[in-house]
């Protein structure tokens, strides 16, 4: 595909304070592995953005900054509109520093100690640190079982249903009908829902996101999302989120503003927000093709190397999420042992996610980075295969 945009060339991103490449250690205990981990790509931000950051940068002043303005929320309308043909009302539009702060903040709201969060398995692993950091209780159920998903509903306990959407680390993207679905079980049970829908962005040809705002219903919901994942800007922080209920919104800006101290969001994030939702559409569109090129790059080698392997990339994302068992890897740490101490690279196993026999590989880098991972991880279930681990 023809592009005025570069997604080969490798940027060195050493030496910045990254947590794939410089922060390695901390979860694979070796450094300087090759990085296929954290969900961040290695791609600089769409120029739009870059452009949009430097023009504030000139500007020198950096006071506190108010969130609820014409240009902020006109952005996220305009993007809803124009890429998921949805319209919103902004004045259900809410704020806060990050996805999972938000999470956060409505749990407790939501929620009591020792009540039932519902989300569906493997699970990303951000949500169980939230779930169970705040005394509550994560019920998992498996993807695509919805009578374990009732059950697990009808609860008197279960007070949220937590749905990702599309779903880390699977990359699933949740049809119109499986989400009204989802929406009336909870509805039936009396449970709020949670919508996360920061991955929402990078869903790939022959899919489409369904915003949690077209099911809702009368129920109690937010949808928590951010234009940091698929737009590569996560470290100026900030996100957004839409809630359903006045009486909701106003305490949970409540809170933000005085309990939590956030009344000024960063400037930054605001700026990047609106220049990628404004201006960004050609360069996400470019980066998704590539990132799609990567994942069959992916398919293919695995299928070259394991011909009953049969993976397929994911619906949406940068995160490629591998059944290994079919390969005959059962055991994740024999894999991680071969992967780290022979391959030198850093994949993230199944475990981190509640599946052993997984792992979640990273993509969204340039290619020669994706042949050299995809490489390292087929000699390493080789190797564990052939009982070398």
């Amino acid at each position: 595909m023809n592009t005025p945009y570069d997604f080969d060339t490798v940027i060195d991103r050493r030496g910045t304070w990254c947590v794939q490449w410089d922060g390695v250690a901390d979860r694979f205990g070796v450094d300087g592995l090759l990085p296929f981990t954290i969900s961040d790509m290695d791609f600089e931000t769409a120029p739009e953005v870059l452009s949009a950051l430097r023009a504030r940068l000139d500007h020198g002043v950096f006071g506190y900054t108010d969130w609820q303005h014409e240009d902020f929320t006109s952005a996220i309308a305009h993007w809803y509109e124009t890429r998921y043909g949805t319209t919103i009302d902004t004045a259900g539009l809410v704020y806060g520093p990050s996805v999972l702060s938000q999470l956060s903040q409505l749990l407790q709201m939501w929620t009591s100690e020792g009540d039932g969060v519902v989300v569906h398995t493997p699970t990303y692993d951000g949500f169980r640190k939230a779930i169970t950091g705040l005394g509550r209780e994560l019920r998992g159920v498996p993807l695509g079982d919805t009578a374990a998903l009732e059950r697990e509903l009808a609860r008197a306990d279960s007070k949220v249903l937590l749905v990702c959407s599309p779903h880390n680390p699977t990359g699933r993207v949740w049809t119109e009908a499986e989400l009204t679905e989802l929406a009336s079980l909870a509805a039936r049970h009396g449970a709020a829902v949670i919508s996360d829908e920061i991955h929402a962005d990078f869903v790939h040809d022959g899919r489409r996101h369904v915003p949690w705002t077209r099911v809702a219903g009368e129920g109690r919901w937010a949808v928590i999302t951010s234009a940091s994942k698929a737009f590569n800007f996560p470290a100026l922080t900030g996100s957004y989120g839409i809630i359903g209920r006045p009486a909701d919104r106003t305490e949970f800006l409540r809170r933000m503003q005085t309990a939590e101290g956030l009344a000024s969001p960063a400037v930054l994030s605001l700026t990047a927000h609106i220049a990628a939702y404004r201006e960004g559409g050609a360069w996400l569109d470019a980066v998704r093709a590539y990132v799609a090129g990567n994942l069959a790059l992916v398919a293919e080698r695995l299928d070259a190397a394991f011909p009953g392997l049969g993976w397929e990339p994911p619906q949406a994302g940068y995160l490629a999420w591998i059944d290994l068992r079919r390969a005959g890897v059962e055991d994740d740490e024999a894999l991680q042992r071969v992967l780290v101490e022979r391959e030198r690279v850093a994949v993230m196993p199944g475990s981190v996610y509640g599946a052993k026999g997984f792992v979640r590989l990273n993509v969204g880098c340039p290619r020669s980075k994706v042949e050299a991972g995809v490489e390292a991880l087929i000699r390493g279930v080789a190797a564990v295969r052939a009982g070398g681990a």
